[in-house]
């Protein structure tokens, strides 16, 4: 018997170095400590349900998707459904565009300790292998599996995107003109340019990326919409409002573009349009966590106009807050994982005086070690500016301004904490209260910031022979 057990252990360790050489999403490096699974689920869910072309990808994820949720059963379901669809719109090429359907395969059988099931489809993907390019290995590099690794990557948010770009040029080599290939390298650049704004870098030029792929896809409304903010970004808004107007004849209900025309109306400033276009999409998909979220950020943009006028209609701004709490509250239910939400719930309690529930918001997503560096400075700015402007302590302001500074990485957020825990301890010091430590600070400020000059001149104040 120990034999036999020895000879099985062997066989399962075989299988296994034989999964790792599979290309699927199960090798691509995917965690789930990096998304949201439910709001991922339903997203994907959506996608299904409003874009009727061929959904092999949508399938192939949600079945690694459900694997992480620990259901199995409906991760082979859902590569059945793959199946289907790869039968119905590539019946001439089933093996190609099957690799990666049948790598998942053999991993969750592997996974459900349904071994000779999972043999059985790595000798599929092997053999395949051997006939598309002599090769038995699962790592073929065709183009149409880079690209799915790239969707892949795009789903599992930021910290892929870099990867998912670099799957969709390695696509692109072989197949320059391919309309998929080309849509999800624009939406990859388009991505990065936007982490590029926040983290002050050099912009990734994704205009001319966009142009493409609007030209080789007529129909995706998807890709006009981000032309459009793009345009809107390098302030050709007229321009690209456009091909907003162009999207919304074309696909006036699919959520998908909605949410992006929605959002280009609200940086526009036409914020009760934009609440219009929200509404439409959250009646299409009532459980899409970026509907809420930007439904909540509009809120709260109505609830801060209000309050500029010299008597603020009481009861509208109520109203509105809890409109705002709703949708908030809706997005951290869905998705604990997505910080900035904290953030926003936490100035709106704090616009209407709820101050103890606005420390517990902020309090919640400052303890959190699993937040990129530039989202952080950003959330010290925002309990910064809770100190500074609602609880009325400098001391405190100027405490997180500068927890927001001493992360090193230029980012938008952290040139405004620069400035603004600048601009209070120069007023402290013009009103008479620059003592040692106000100056000290102020050199550490202009250290931090590499200014070695002032730095040296504040530690003179500091220390007056």
């Amino acid at each position: 018997a120990a034999e036999e057990t020895q000879g099985y252990t062997i066989s399962k360790d075989s299988l296994k170095t034989s999964l790792l050489q599979l290309e699927c999403h199960f090798t691509w490096d995917l965690h789930k400590e990096d998304v949201g699974l439910e709001a991922l689920e339903e997203r994907i869910l959506d996608h299904i349900k409003f874009v009727k072309e061929c959904n092999i990808t949508d399938y192939n994820i949600l079945s690694y998707v459900c694997h992480l949720k620990n259901s199995n059963e409906e991760g082979l379901r859902n590569l059945q459904k793959a199946e289907e669809a790869i039968q119905e719109h590539h019946p001439g090429e089933i093996a190609r565009r099957s690799l990666v359907t049948w790598g998942n395969y053999a991993w969750i059988y592997y996974h459900m300790q349904r071994y000779e099931e999972a043999q059985t489809y790595v000798s599929k993907v092997e053999n395949s292998c051997k006939k598309l390019s002599g090769t038995a290995l699962g790592k073929i590099q065709l183009p149409e599996v880079c690209a799915e690794q790239g969707w892949a990557l795009l789903r599992f948010g930021e910290k892929y995107y870099e990867r998912a770009k670099n799957c969709f040029e390695n696509a692109l080599k072989s197949e320059p003109d391919n309309p998929d290939f080309n849509a999800g390298y624009a939406i990859a650049m388009f991505r990065l340019e936007g982490c590029a704004w926040w983290n002050n870098e050099e912009m990734w030029p994704c205009l001319e990326a966009l142009k493409r792929a609007v030209e080789l896809n007529p129909n995706n409304t998807t890709l006009l919409a981000l032309l459009a903010l793009e345009l809107q970004r390098l302030k050709q808004t007229n321009e690209g409002e456009r091909y907003i107007e162009k999207g919304l004849q074309k696909t006036p209900d699919f959520p998908g573009f909605l949410r992006y025309a929605a959002s280009f109306y609200r940086k526009k400033g036409e914020v009760d349009k934009a609440v219009n276009i929200l509404k439409e999409a959250l009646a299409l998909t009532p459980n899409s966590v970026t509907v809420h979220h930007q439904l909540g950020l509009c809120y709260k943009f109505k609830i801060i106009q209000l309050k500029k006028a010299r008597y603020p209609p009481q009861e509208e701004v109520e109203n509105l807050m809890e409109f705002a709490i709703f949708h908030l509250k809706t997005v951290i239910d869905k998705n604990p994982l997505f910080y900035s939400p904290y953030s926003d719930l936490g100035n709106v309690y704090a616009l209407g005086k709820r101050y103890e529930e606005a420390e517990e918001m902020f309090q919640k997503v400052l303890h959190r070690n699993d937040i990129p560096c530039v989202a952080k400075q950003l959330i010290y700015l925002n309990y910064g500016n809770f100190q500074h402007f609602h609880m009325k302590s400098e001391s405190k302001a100027i405490e997180y301004y500068m927890e927001g500074l001493k992360m090193e990485k230029d980012s938008y957020g952290r040139k405004q904490c620069s400035e603004a825990v600048e601009k209070l301890l120069k007023q402290k010091i013009e009103r008479g209260l620059g003592h040692a430590t106000a100056f000290s600070t102020l050199g550490l400020v202009h250290k931090l910031n590499g200014k070695k000059q002032e730095a040296i001149e504040s530690k003179a104040h500091k220390n007056p022979v």
